[in-house]
């Protein structure tokens, strides 16, 4: 990367840069590979962590996780992902009211790191507390530093803006795709802790290389935009403690009682996962402030919502029930050489970089030939794609059935679908929610968008508190129907959608 930067030293306008963008996005890069290095080493390890018992000596296989069951580790596993992108917007709230994206973000930078030590120190307790720690540090840090991003260029009509944010998608696919193959091999073929630690060490290095870079950021990520009152700042902390201190002692009355488990727990935070979207839609879409236009586009945005949280429900299995028949039913060798069940987590990753271009190529030609397809119709795409990965996914469960270990191609081949399907929904629902937020709720939207993750994680989580095998045969094919034919009727009703959609391709 040294090799991309150059220096003319007489004209500013050519002072050194990372690969023609300004040179503090070479700083942000690092920044978030190394977070991201950070976090799906970790979520690689997680769901392995939680279902191991005891070492097995026949397979020389390591001990010492939680044991807990295949339904918990999926509930726990899908909460947490879900509380991370929660957590993007009291994040994206403090980056606009408290601190400034700079300081949320080195804030952020240390919470992560304190919670990756506190999973490689053993016992229960710690996990927990761990993961609490790296999910409020991840919405810190995830609802900041893609802002500081645009605050490198003149605003949205600078020319390399759209640029700059493809290399730091790179930034974020790289750090995921390296990450289970070293945590996650170290992590759950030698030592969990150590594993974990690493991670504490990839986030380490993006926050040494963050300060070091600031000078390099631009001066608007040290502004609060929208700075507390003395007043609002007094009623949100009463708001906070009165808040903490009621969960406090409900959950105080919960121990002293010897009810506890961990569903009291699991439970709320799903419950919470599901009710906070659908009332921050509610609240927005009954504001009397918008526009007879902006709120036919809500109602649009809505239908898009639905069909990404069904979208993400099955995608975030990836991380779960995929894993799990990865490590129990699925042979580890390939042309001879053993890998660890971790790596498939490194798929995804590894086909993004590979097609996004070849994407972004397509719908190009295709918008030239004016045969490019709309939003719409890329989301029904999306939704057939996932629904299809599951159908394809039944074959080998049912291979497996009998105690047959099968080929790995076939978990490739999954996730590979499931990529192509991400690449319809994911960068395509991020442009469609810029363009039809409205104007009051603007720099919220974001947060919204990602609020369909949490809704569909959570969805995944209550289904496993119930104690519904996402493992079973039945199961798969009926989340795969839900997804298929919820994309048929997304694409049935485009025409309608289209027409709240108004000015919107």
């Amino acid at each position: 990367m040294a090799s991309s930067l150059t220096k003319d030293s007489a004209d500013p306008s050519t002072e050194k840069t990372f690969f023609g963008h300004p040179r503090g996005l070479a700083t942000l890069f690092m920044t978030e590979m190394w977070e991201r290095f950070s976090y799906y080493g970790m979520r690689a390890l997680l769901v392995y962590y939680l279902v191991s018992g005891g070492a097995d000596a026949a397979t020389g296989s390591q001990g010492g996780g939680l044991a807990m069951t295949a339904a918990t580790t999926t509930a726990i596993y899908s909460v947490y992902v879900s509380m991370v992108y929660l957590m993007a917007m009291p994040g994206g709230w403090f980056g606009d009211r408290v601190w400034g994206a700079r300081k949320t973000v080195a804030i952020a930078g240390f919470v992560i790191i304190a919670g990756h030590i506190s999973l490689a120190v053993p016992g229960q307790a710690m996990f927990f507390v761990g993961l609490i720690l790296v999910a409020a540090g991840s919405g810190l840090l995830k609802a900041n530093i893609s802002t500081m991003v645009g605050h490198l260029y003149d605003g949205p009509e600078d020319p390399r803006r759209d640029g700059g944010f493809t290399l730091f998608y790179i930034g974020i696919n790289l750090g995921a795709f390296v990450a289970p193959l070293v945590v996650g091999t170290v992590g759950k073929e030698h030592n969990w802790h150590l594993g974990f630690a690493l991670a504490a060490v990839g986030m380490a290095l993006g926050l040494t290389q963050f300060l070091l870079g600031t000078k390099h950021l631009s001066p608007k990520s040290n502004l609060v935009p929208n700075p507390l009152s003395p007043e609002e700042r007094k009623a949100v902390l009463t708001k906070v403690a009165l808040a903490v201190l009621g969960i406090a002692v409900f959950y105080g009355a919960v121990v002293a009682l010897g009810a506890y488990t961990l569903n009291w727990a699991l439970v709320p935070l799903t419950l919470a996962g599901l009710f906070i979207p659908i009332a921050v839609l509610t609240r927005i879409k009954r504001d009397k402030d918008l526009s007879v236009s902006e709120q036919s586009k809500m109602t649009a945005y809505i239908f898009f919502f639905i069909a990404a949280a069904v979208f993400w429900m099955i995608y975030d299995q990836g991380g779960s029930t995929l894993s799990l028949f990865a490590d129990d039913k699925t042979a580890d060798t390939v042309f001879g050489l053993g890998f660890s069940a971790t790596w498939y987590q490194s798929l995804n990753p590894l086909f993004v970089m590979a097609l996004a271009p070849v994407f972004a190529w397509l719908w190009l030609w295709l918008a030239r030939k004016n045969q490019e397809p709309n939003t719409i119709v890329k989301f029904a795409m999306g939704l057939v794609l996932i629904g299809a990965s599951f159908f394809v996914f039944i074959v080998p469960m049912n291979m497996a059935g009998d105690g047959t270990m099968v080929s790995p191609m076939w978990l490739v081949s999954i996730y590979m679908i499931q990529t192509i399907g991400e690449l319809c929904v994911s960068p395509v629902g991020l442009s469609v929610t810029t363009k039809m937020a409205p104007q009051k709720y603007a720099s919220q939207m974001m947060g919204v968008w990602f609020l369909a993750v949490t809704a569909g994680d959570c969805i995944t989580s209550l289904l496993s508190i119930a104690k519904v095998d996402l493992n079973g045969t039945w199961v798969i094919a009926f989340e795969a129907a839900a997804a298929v034919l919820a994309g048929f009727a997304v694409y049935s009703y485009r025409k309608r959608v289209q027409s709240l959609m108004g000015s919107v391709h």
